[in-house]
């Protein structure tokens, strides 16, 4: 299991609603990702820590979406793989072509989600 999705383990075993600890996540990916974008020196091990937490963070969203005991709708589980194919797309872009811009569109989508799932959004 990799080091995100253990991570996340332990923190869904916490008190707090499991929609909660998703937006946490997110945000959590978010910051990162806003970090590197307000401190740009180019592609440095920060950008690449950031797009790789982001990258599993969505990977973990991807498998919940194919399990069959999943409670959401089909449409719902649909949507939310489909932003995670665009994520990762992204992600793989800014790896071959690492542009600050690019990382609007990443941390809008962790943002608007979180923002979601806290009842925020």
């Amino acid at each position: 299991m990799s080091h995100a999705a253990q991570a996340y383990a332990r923190t869904s075993h916490t008190m707090a609603h499991p929609r909660e600890i998703e937006a946490q996540a997110l945000l959590k990916a978010a910051r990162q990702l806003q970090e590197v974008q307000a401190n740009w020196i180019g592609p440095d091990k920060n950008m690449h820590k950031a797009l790789l937490f982001n990258r599993r963070l969505w990977s973990i969203f991807m498998s919940a979406m194919e399990t069959n005991d999943n409670p959401q709708p089909l449409e719902v589980r649909q949507n939310i793989a489909n932003i995670g194919v665009f994520v990762m797309k992204q992600t793989v872009e800014m790896q071959i072509n690492p542009d600050p811009a690019k990382l609007k569109s990443l941390i809008d989508i962790n943002c608007n989600i979180a923002a979601g799932l806290s009842g925020r959004g």
